[in-house]
């Protein structure tokens, strides 16, 4: 079969729609020999395997990135006679001729779901477009069971069409004890670490209270790290942020290279992740590839990827959250190692795995 994977977010994004993409891309010219992939993109990376076809996508104010979504496209598709396309941003594909498959991924319906916490052009695209495109898809691939039962309750048509596919794990997160980031931060205190985009949705405010908490309590000097770029909606995390009694030992250290992100996984005491929804969560599966403890919030997907070995809390309970801590940070006093059983569990993740399902799953369209 000849698909083609409309791979934007390779070049326009950063998070997880990005990092979905990538590592997608990468898996499927490893374990996938069966059918032909053709990328379509705003520019080219020789280092991948594929055919590529760059259409930059030109910011100007007369519509081009509709017109370029809508028509140039749907026509090269067409050119090329693709037998599917997958869309991993879940934004389409458009104006398709009834022969030619549609694959879309959901991620998460929290534009729908938590509308508050997003932009308000993100909650109308999502209103306006997204039952066609799932009334239209011939499958939809679902990152997580939480996920497919989401879209089960909001869109029940759906059902028939989703196929549960938990991600893989990226093979270059995993334990190391290079220290070179750290040190040229100078942080040599132990810490605990967010990652993610600074946004309402993951409820740092609720980080920021238990970790007041834990410092009201604890002698040791312990940092607050908190990496990622700012988002949307930030004002109240940053009074809050201001205000902190211990705001000097909380750091942000805005956007990390994906070596730095592993040394800072790595030398953590633990991963704090109090987010309010997920359609996945991949900053647990990546702190458990490093070995590191992941604390987080007990809600949608997040239990599917932490398993056992988490210790969990009510997105709500700064005060559960703080206990945690105490307990994690005690467990290092006292040289406790779970190291094992952290990798264990992301070991349940495999990219082959996913890539495999997914094959199954194009088969049966």
């Amino acid at each position: 079969m000849k698909i083609a994977i409309l791979a934007d977010p390779l070049d326009n994004q950063s998070a997880g729609v990005h990092t979905y993409t990538r590592q997608l891309v990468q898996a499927l010219a490893e374990f996938d020999s069966e059918n032909e992939y053709i990328l379509i993109r705003e520019k080219k990376d020789p280092k991948l395997p594929f055919e590529q076809i760059a259409i930059p996508n030109i910011h100007l104010p007369i519509g081009f990135a509709s017109f370029r979504l809508f028509f140039i496209i749907p026509l090269i598709l067409r050119f090329k006679k693709i037998d599917a396309v997958l869309e991993p941003a879940h934004f389409g594909p458009f104006n398709l001729p009834k022969n030619i498959k549609r694959i879309t991924m959901i991620h998460d319906l929290t534009p729908l779901i938590f509308p508050q916490h997003h932009r308000y052009h993100s909650q109308l695209l999502q209103r306006i477009f997204l039952k066609r495109i799932l009334r239209k898809a011939d499958l939809i691939l679902s990152n997580s069971q939480n996920t497919s039962n989401d879209l089960i309750k909001v869109f029940p048509f759906t059902e028939p069409k989703i196929n549960t596919i938990l991600l893989g794990r990226d093979p270059d997160f995993q334990p190391t004890s290079s220290r070179t980031y750290l040190e040229s931060k100078k942080i040599d205190a132990p810490y605990f670490i967010y990652t993610g985009t600074i946004e309402p949705r993951k409820n740092l405010i609720v980080l920021l209270d238990a970790y007041r908490l834990f410092r009201a309590h604890t002698k040791a000097k312990i940092n607050l790290l908190i990496v990622g770029k700012k988002g949307w909606k930030t004002e109240a995390f940053y009074e809050h942020l201001e205000s902190h009694p211990y705001r000097e030992d909380i750091i942000l250290t805005g956007y990390v290279e994906k070596h730095e992100l592993i040394e800072l996984y790595a030398h953590a005491l633990a991963l704090v992740y109090p987010s309010l929804y997920e359609g996945f969560g991949l900053p647990i599966l990546e702190a458990l590839s490093c070995g590191t403890q992941v604390i987080c919030s007990d809600n949608s997907s997040l239990p599917e990827v932490g398993g056992d070995v988490t210790l969990y809390f009510d997105a709500e309970d700064e005060t559960k959250l703080y206990l945690h801590m105490v307990e994690v940070f005690k467990g290092f006093e006292e040289g406790l190692d779970l190291t094992e059983s952290f990798l264990k569990q992301a070991d349940k993740f495999s990219w082959e795995g996913y890539v495999m399902g997914f094959k199954e799953a194009v088969k049966l369209m």
